[in-house]
């Protein structure tokens, strides 16, 4: 029992490596490398519907008008997840949601801090959750934000998410926007 507990532990010490790095007085970094981490890409749209029937975005906070670019206006959204950029498209697991919160948190530029979770309902990652926590300067292309965590299958999940607005067929009323996700996880 003894020397199978010792032959673990030494495995497990090996195929961890460990780096750590001063860089002066206040900081120092340490790297764990794991040997089973996967490397996931998901490609797909959302869609932010506003209007009176099904409105997928709704705003909750409200600002004065003389606010510059309606700084402090909060909004929460459950928008459909789509493997293409049509509404009509296939959905990703069937009822995949992107839902969080996003406030608009900048005075000089439409800049937004969004939480929002992606949520997968079938297929091999049903039951799991991706979280993107960041700011979204949402006029800009290539729009990167942190994926800080997950849930199931995306468990200690952490990668980044680039977001496109697709301007060609986005309108005031639905507004789609296209993500690719690629994250690390076990």
């Amino acid at each position: 029992m003894a020397s199978a507990l010792n032959y673990l532990l030494i495995t497990l010490i090996i195929s961890i490596s460990f780096t750590t790095i001063t860089h002066g007085a206040f900081s120092e970094q340490s790297y764990i490398t794991l040997p089973s981490q996967k490397l996931t890409h998901l490609h797909f749209y959302y869609h932010d519907i506003r209007n009176d029937n099904n409105p997928t975005v709704v705003q909750i906070v409200d600002t004065p008008k003389n606010v510059p670019n309606g700084f402090g206006s909060i909004f929460a959204m459950d928008d459909v997840m789509t493997e293409g950029p049509e509404l009509t498209s296939k959905q990703v697991g069937r009822v995949g949601r992107a839902q969080g919160l996003f406030a608009l948190a900048s005075l000089q530029d439409l800049g937004m801090t969004m939480l929002t979770n992606f949520a997968f309902t079938e297929g091999i990652y049903a039951g799991s959750t991706i979280s993107m926590l960041g700011r979204n300067p949402i006029s800009e292309e290539n729009r990167e934000m942190p994926i800080v965590g997950g849930t199931g299958v995306f468990r200690f999940a952490r990668g980044f998410a680039i977001a496109n607005s697709v301007m060609p067929i986005s309108t005031p009323q639905h507004f789609v926007v296209e993500y690719n996700i690629t994250l690390s996880h076990p």
